[in-house]
C-alpha cells in the first residue's frame, strides 16, 4: 500500500506551519503515524525547531534552498528515508516560493513512486495580502507565475487570516480564486483552523513489516503552459530558471551576550519592511528570560515563548535587499 503524501503550499507567512501542527495533532489523536519534510530557504532552521516543540513526528529538513530546484534531488532522498519507517502519511511543507507542481513531479520518479502517492495539494493563502502580490512582484514574472501555480494546482485552498480582510476584499479574493482554480474546495478560516477530516479521514494505517509492492500508478497534474516556455509551466526543470528569481535570504546570528530590546528589533524590521517578505528566528531578550520565537508575516510582528535552547538568530527573506547594509544595521543593534 502506497504512503499518501499531502503537500502544504502557500506564500511566505500564509500559515502553513500552523496548519501542519494542527494536522499532526489531529493525526496523533486518531493513531496515525506521520512523517514530515520541511523545506526552508534560509541556512538556519526555524520551523523545524517549532515542530520539535509540539510534535514527536520524524522530520527531514532541507535548508538553504528550494526543493523544486536546488534541493530537488535531496527531496527524493528524504522521501526514501521517511518511507523506511512506513508512516501512515507524509506531509511536505514547501517554502513560500516553491511550485507544488514540481514536487508532484518528483513523486513520479522511478525510485520512489512505487512507495508513495500524491494525495492532495493544499495551498494556504494570506487573505490580508494576497491581492497585493501581483503589484508587489510586478517585475518578477517567475515569482508571479509560481504564486499562480500554487493556486492553480491546489485541491484544497485554505483562505487564512480572513479576520484581517474586509468584505469587499473578500469578494475580490473569491473572484481571483475562481479565475485561477474553479474546482478546488475553498475554506475561509483564521489561524489555519480547518476540519482535519478533509485530509485525514480516509487514510489507512500502513503495514509496517514489509514495504508495499511496486505499482505503476501515479497522479499527474494538469500542466498549463505559459507563453515563451517549453515543456514545463514552472519553467525551471533541467537547469532552467528557478520558480523565483529575486527572493533572497539572510541569516543574522546574534552575538553571545548581546540582548537587544524588543523595541529595537521591531524598529529594525519595520525600517526594512518594504523589502521583507518574511522574518523569523529565536531571540533571548534578557540573560535569564525564555528564548522568544519572533515572526514577521505581512504586517504582523508576533513574539511567543519557546523551548529553544540554542543561540539567538534571525532569518530574513525578502526582495532585492542590500545584505551588507542589513548586516551593518544588525551589528549596530547588537551593540545597543
Amino acid at each position: 500500500m502506497k504512503i499518501p503524501v499531502i503537500v502544504l503550499s502557500g506564500f511566505l507567512g500564509s500559515g502553513k506551519t500552523t496548519l501542519l501542527l494542527r494536522l499532526l495533532a489531529a493525526a496523533k489523536a486518531t493513531g496515525l503515524q506521520t512523517g514530515v519534510i520541511m523545506n526552508e530557504l534560509g541556512q538556519l532552521d526555524v520551523d523545524g525547531h517549532i515542530l520539535k516543540e509540539y510534535s514527536e513526528t520524524k522530520v527531514e529538513k532541507l535548508l538553504d534552498g528550494c526543493v523544486c530546484c536546488s534541493k530537488r534531488s535531496e527531496l527524493a532522498s528524504s522521501i526514501q528515508n521517511l518511507c523506511l519507517s512506513r508512516p501512515d502519511v507524509i506531509f511536505i511543507e514547501l517554502t513560500g516560493v516553491a511550485n507544488p507542481e514540481e514536487i508532484a513531479d518528483v513523486l513520479t520518479e522511478p525510485n520512489i513512486h512505487a512507495s508513495v502517492r500524491l494525495k492532495q495539494i493544499v495551498t494556504v493563502l494570506d487573505a490580508e495580502n494576497v491581492l497585493d502580490y501581483n503589484s508587489f512582484f510586478e517585475s518578477d514574472t517567475a515569482l508571479i507565475r509560481t504564486f499562480r501555480r500554487q493556486i492553480e494546482t491546489a485541491d484544497l485552498l485554505v483562505l487564512n487570516k480572513t479576520d484581517l480582510a474586509s468584505t469587499p476584499k473578500r469578494r475580490k479574493i473569491d473572484q481571483l480564486l475562481l479565475k485561477h482554480n474553479s474546482t478546488a474546495v475553498v475554506i475561509p478560516t483564521t489561524h489555519s483552523r480547518i476540519d482535519s477530516g478533509l485530509l485525514l479521514a480516509d487514510i489507512a494505517k500502513q503495514e509496517r513489516r514489509t514495504v508495499a509492492a511496486a505499482s505503476s500508478s501515479f497522479r499527474l497534474l494538469k500542466t498549463v503552459p505559459h507563453a515563451g516556455e517549453h515543456g514545463s509551466s514552472s519553467g525551471h526543470r533541467d537547469g532552467e530558471a528557478a520558480s523565483y528569481s529575486r527572493v533572497q535570504t539572510l541569516s543574522l546570528p546574534l552575538a553571545a551576550g548581546s540582548y537587544p530590546s524588543r523595541k529595537a528589533i521591531e524598529k529594525f524590521l519595520l525600517k526594512n519592511k518594504n523589502r521583507l517578505l518574511r522574518a523569523k528566528g529565536y531571540v533571548r531578550l534578557l540573560p535569564d528570560s525564555p528564548v522568544m520565537l519572533l515572526q514577521l508575516a505581512g504586517n504582523q510582528i508576533t513574539w511567543s515563548e519557546s523551548l529553544h535552547q540554542g543561540p539567538s538568530y534571525l532569518v530574513l527573506i525578502g526582495i532585492d535587499f542590500n545584505k551588507q547594509e542589513l548586516e551593518e544595521q544588525w551589528r549596530i543593534l547588537e551593540r545597543q
